[in-house]
């Protein structure tokens, strides 16, 4: 093997030594097997692919994280389709968990990395300590092993309306109209909302059969206590509640299905369009010549967030007025809104409520929430034929 030559010539300083895979890779199985342990010890503690790869690449770095994935790969093997949640399948698909390697992990590892055995003893005993202190979080989802074929389900969400949001959005995303991008977003809030009435109305209906779930969203950094802000204030628009994992990079987003998946489709979008925002606003600099360039930022994003929650709940009263015998909606409603605090209480019983940091640049508050005005939220009219 190429990388393999390389790296014995780069070590040894002359040509590389016979190939002996066997003896090469024999004692690399003790610690690659037991990365297998770790990642069931973490789905016990309540972690799920995309939360253990996120968390894994901002502690140890890119080398753990892609044999964090093989090692997801390889416990997966394990598991019929059956026995696996669709969401778990699509977080699998999304960090790439694949097999693809022959027999010889260890030896494939090393050719791929360019690395010795050592270095794959290193970094498995790195990762494996991380894997075992990790907290327990709050499960969000069935196990592999424990979940219910999606066969057996009722459909919780419309695809087609989801197509037309996340196309709406997508626009909203890539045009250089703010006005547009503004008529777009909000199209998509009351498009959203609509959804939910529709589906709120249709398991009351059948006898209340649904239930709130959860999901859990990345919040990056720089700037994540704004960020976190405005997953809090979509999340509230859209009959869910956010709680915010500081130190762990993501927020828990509860609430029922079809509205979990607004939040998260116009969270991404509304991020993407804050981001591009606050970069076309350029460095910022005082009188003195200091940068103020992060003070600046962090009260943008914080004043964004404030005026899209404002917007947003303007969008969704529209849509819950515009439904024919709004009064029978009150109760509805408000039955899933309960249903929804019970299961934050249930899951966070010794919940803390932080406290909104200061925000000092008055200039970047302004432009904040003028940014945030221009953005696009609402797209229900267009879209529906209303």
């Amino acid at each position: 093997m190429v990388g393999a030559t390389r790296w014995w010539n780069r070590k040894a300083g002359g040509s590389a030594p016979p190939e002996d895979h066997t003896a090469r890779s024999r004692p690399l199985q003790g610690p690659v097997s037991r990365l297998q342990q770790g990642v069931t010890t973490a789905w016990a503690r309540g972690w799920q692919p995309a939360d253990l790869v996120r968390h894994t690449a901002r502690k140890l770095g890119p080398r753990h994280e892609r044999l964090l994935v093989d090692a997801i790969a390889a416990e997966m093997r394990g598991y019929a389709a059956t026995e696996v949640d669709g969401r778990w399948r699509e977080q699998l698909t999304a960090i790439g968990a694949r097999i693809w390697w022959a027999d010889d992990y260890a030896h494939a590892w090393c050719d791929a990395e360019e690395a010795g055995p050592e270095d794959l003893q290193a970094c498995a005993a790195e990762l494996l300590d991380h894997l075992l202190a990790l907290p327990r979080l709050p499960t969000v989802g069935p196990r592999p092993g424990t979940a219910v074929p999606d066969a057996a389900r009722p459909p919780e969400i419309d695809q087609r309306m989801l197509g037309k949001v996340r196309a709406l959005l997508a626009k909203a995303e890539s045009t250089e109209f703010p006005e547009e991008a503004e008529a777009l977003s909000a199209r998509a809030q009351e498009l959203m909302a609509r959804h939910s009435i529709d589906h709120a109305l249709l398991d009351a209906e059948l006898g209340g059969t649904s239930e709130p779930a959860g999901r859990r969203m990345a919040v990056d950094t720089p700037y994540d206590g704004p960020k976190a802000a405005l997953l809090t204030v979509v999340a509230d628009a859209n009959r869910c509640r956010a709680v915010w994992h500081r130190e762990l990079g993501f927020s828990t987003v509860l609430g029922f299905p079809a509205d979990l998946a607004a939040v998260e489709m116009l969270f991404t979008s509304l991020l993407v369009q804050a981001t591009t925002a606050m970069v076309h606003a350029g460095p910022r600099r005082d009188a003195a010549g200091r940068s103020r360039t992060r003070s600046f930022r962090h009260a943008f994003l914080n004043a964004y967030a404030s005026r899209i929650g404002e917007r947003l709940r303007e969008a969704a009263g529209r849509a819950a007025a515009s439904e024919p015998g709004g009064r029978d909606l009150v109760p509805v409603l408000a039955a899933r809104d309960r249903a929804v605090d019970d299961a934050v209480e249930t899951m966070f019983p010794n919940l803390a409520r932080g406290r909104a940091r200061t925000v000092s640049n008055h200039e970047g508050w302004a432009a904040g929430r003028a940014a945030a005005d221009l953005a696009s939220l609402n797209a229900r009219s267009e879209v529906s034929g209303r």
